[in-house]
């Protein structure tokens, strides 16, 4: 694409920046839009009302969503259930298992890496406060968890290991069976964050051996809102729930369930089921575009995490000489982003980069990259000219 030709699209483009911000939430698939859009007019039924036949069809139609969702997964259908979203999933994974384990059993202890999610950091805080052993690992400058190190810090009182599936900043996949045969060793349960996996790569948690999943509809194409956590039923996974109610949800999440976006959700599922393998191929083909270019274009650059170990979607880099702050500022055309949507209101530079080894101002100069379904090898072009030149223009500055 030449410049030309790039001033062009963006003329066309309505004065909308072109979207690469596919960690922070996809677009809504306009075949989950469809499905959805009955049950917010003509199917609007409580599905807990199963007195009645309107209750009772929107009652089935979130049970085929769960089935859907569970058929992604290779679970039971009773094994998934329906939470507001993985923040939520994530949060009654972590207390709901630390606060069981430790009342039944006296394990008191959770193990997690510096490289989660702020709501898995921040609830191990939380815990920590009420008298949990919490450790946080280091990882490896690519990311991965170092699993001796992991082994060693499992004991006999742990009662949980959370480790995210794929990380939403850098986009490493880490080894979750290996974690799960090192936590069961000493009788601890996995828990894993897989908002930024699950429809994007095969997940099995059957294979995986995994004990809790959280899961969103938003990573996947499906609505924001709702989303869901696995629980195992076979060894039996128990919880603790964190507010009462009137027992939906295998009593574990009590309250009225969103019925559209249950329904959105499963739509979203069977479509990342059928479609997956050809579209990660799909995706990895974008990426090795975005590299190389990149690479090409801008002398220096860095890219942060596995260059293996990844989900193809997504590509942190490293910019020299400019702040990712600055360069945002002079790219209308593009929306980016620094790191995590959770925390980009934060000024301090990114904790998962800092993680890896980056110095803060390597940090400062990080940017986030995503895309996904809608993606076009036209707009990695596009995207690939419009940060050359901005970073070019601010060196220059």
């Amino acid at each position: 694409m030449t410049e030309a030709s790039a001033e062009r699209r963006l003329a066309n483009r309505d004065a909308r920046p072109l979207y690469l911000d596919y960690q922070a939430t996809t677009p809504v698939d306009p075949r989950v839009l469809e499905a959805m859009l009955p049950f917010f007019t003509e199917h609007f039924a409580n599905p807990h009302s199963v007195e009645h036949a309107p209750g009772r069809f929107v009652a089935a139609a979130v049970e085929q969503a769960r089935e859907e969702l569970a058929k992604l997964i290779n679970a039971e259908p009773r094994e998934t259930i329906f939470t507001s979203g993985a923040t939520e999933s994530n949060n009654l994974a972590l207390k709901g298992a630390l606060r069981f384990r430790r009342a039944h059993e006296g394990r008191d202890g959770l193990v997690t890496l510096a490289t989660e999610h702020k709501c898995i950091l921040e609830s191990a805080e939380a815990l920590g406060r009420e008298g949990c052993r919490i450790t946080v690992l280091p990882v490896s400058s690519d990311g991965l968890v170092d699993l001796a190190q992991l082994e060693a810090a499992i004991d006999e009182r742990t009662a949980l290991v959370s480790v995210m599936a794929v990380n939403n900043e850098i986009g490493v996949i880490q080894p979750l069976a290996e974690i799960a045969r090192l936590a069961h060793a000493k009788g601890a349960w996995l828990h894993s964050d897989a908002a930024q996996a699950i429809g994007k790569i095969p997940f099995d948690v059957r294979a995986l051996d995994v004990d809790l999943v959280s899961i969103s509809a938003h990573k996947m194409y499906g609505p924001k809102g709702v989303g869901a956590l696995f629980v195992r039923r076979r060894p039996r996974v128990r919880l603790e729930p964190l507010f009462d109610g009137g027992g939906q949800e295998r009593a574990l999440r009590s309250g009225t369930l969103p019925a559209p976006l249950v329904v959105g959700f499963g739509r979203a599922a069977a479509i990342a089921r059928q479609e997956l393998e050809s579209e990660r191929a799909r995706l990895w083909g974008l990426h090795r575009r975005l590299k190389q270019r990149l690479a090409a274009e801008i002398p220096g650059i860095g890219f942060n995490g596995s260059a293996e170990e990844r989900i193809p979607g997504n590509l942190s880099i490293v910019l020299p000489g400019v702040d990712a702050q600055a360069l945002l500022k002079n790219l209308p055309e593009l929306a980016l982003s620094t790191g995590s949507a959770c925390t980009s209101t934060e000024v301090e530079p990114s904790h998962v980069l800092r993680a890896l080894g980056r110095s803060d101002a390597e940090a400062s100069a990080a940017l986030r990259i995503g895309f996904g379904r809608f993606s076009t090898e036209v707009d990695i072009d596009f995207a690939v000219e419009r940060l050359v030149a901005a970073q070019r223009r601010l060196r220059a500055a």
